[in-house]
């Protein structure tokens, strides 16, 4: 039986939380021992207490205030601990016992908790792009200084970290980023001037959060990680490619100095990257699904269309200006993305709204975390004020 492992889930009710529970319970199921300690949502109250019931945590963190007392009513008498709001948040990430968070909360509301639970000391699964986004440099630099491990669940960043297992960093020459293309592969940019909410929400291969679908469809999601993957791996954005793979059988792959190419491959399943965080460096088994390659029959892989998926572009620049620039993009994204999700813009003005946004906002260099959160509150403020006029 292996060392007991607790676990703190930052977003446990959104769709990699819940994907987290099932590896926990799987891998336990295979004779690991680990424990979930903490959960944290910020509203979902209900399918809170459902996880309360079956995982029987230490405590759980409730966003939303209103929300915490409501889920209180729940408990009858029940002992648990119940923390809520941003202190409650903060209180739990810096004192709680568990030795490893899945961050998963969504968007740049998952940046402080994480850089909490890293002064502590803490292991980081990290499912939330945009913390690296945000502000790469200072997270690096907290992992460094609290001597925390930083381990990435997404998909592609995964795929990187077990490319690079016993291989050097000298002799990496590039990253490759793979794309599924998203539910617009084939249609014309003027086709997508009228493309629904329903529309954008329908990707071909991966169940996700409605925002992250979101960037899936205009392919802001890859502009996002080719700064994550800056960040998480140390190469500059001219040795980040990005290449649309439909299949998403291929999840990334590494190019290095002799030429060489590995690539990681697998069925396009969540639970497979977040069990591998779990678990780094070691691997344990599983019963998800195999690739079967007499079934797909073949893989097929070509260049993004950044003319018609311009938010592609905007990250690149953003990456190579530096300072708050891709806190503002990002800010800006989630602004127009939530406007386009409530039906208040058209699919193809998110990227003229964050273009609009680093246009006008000046970037600051080398930003403290104050200076990340003003430009991310300067960027949103722009995007919603522009609205009004649309």
């Amino acid at each position: 039986m292996s060392k007991r492992t607790s676990i703190a889930i930052l977003g446990s009710t959104g769709s990699i939380g819940r994907s987290s529970l099932d590896v926990i319970t799987s891998m336990n199921e295979h004779g690991e021992d680990y424990h979930v300690n903490y959960l944290v949502t910020n509203k979902n109250v209900d399918l809170l207490y459902q996880q309360v019931k079956k995982y029987a945590p230490a405590g759980v963190v409730i966003i939303d205030e209103k929300r915490a007392d409501q889920f209180r009513s729940y408990l009858n008498g029940e002992k648990l601990k119940v923390y809520s709001g941003e202190s409650g948040l903060m209180d739990v990430m810096s004192g709680g016992e568990f030795d490893v968070l899945i961050s998963s909360l969504v968007g740049f509301a998952g940046l402080r908790p994480t850089l909490k639970a890293l002064e502590a000391g803490k292991t980081v699964a990290l499912a939330n792009k945009e913390t690296m986004v945000v502000a790469g440099e200072i997270v690096n630099e907290t992992a460094s200084r609290y001597r925390a491990t930083l381990l990435p669940v997404d998909s592609e960043h995964s795929a990187i970290l077990q490319c690079f297992s016993g291989e050097g960093k000298k002799s990496v020459a590039k990253l490759i980023l793979t794309a599924s293309g998203g539910p617009f592969l084939n249609r014309s940019k003027e086709e997508l001037e009228n493309v629904t909410v329903e529309e954008a929400l329908n990707h071909p291969n991966w169940k996700m959060g409605n925002k992250i679908t979101i960037d899936s469809a205009t392919l802001m999601n890859k502009g996002l990680e080719v700064i994550e993957a800056h960040y998480l791996f140390g190469l500059p954005a001219d040795k980040i490619d990005i290449v649309v793979h439909p299949q998403s059988i291929i999840h990334s792959m590494v190019e290095f100095v002799d030429g060489s190419i590995k690539a990681q491959l697998g069925m396009p399943d969540m639970k497979i990257p977040i069990q591998y965080a779990l678990t780094y460096p070691e691997r344990v088994e599983s019963k998800y699904q195999r690739i079967d390659f007499s079934r797909i029959g073949q893989l097929t892989f070509m260049p993004p269309d950044i003319e018609k998926f311009t938010l592609i572009k905007s990250a690149y620049e953003a990456l190579r200006q530096g300072g708050t620039s891709t806190a503002i993009l990002n800010a800006a994204n989630e602004a127009a993305v939530d406007l386009f999700l409530r039906r208040r813009i058209r699919f193809m003005q998110i990227s003229e709204f964050v273009d609009a946004a680093l246009g006008a906002i000046e970037p600051k260099k080398s930003p403290d975390i104050d200076e990340i959160f003003e430009a991310d509150r300067d960027a949103r403020k722009f995007v919603y004020a522009e609205a009004e006029h649309v």
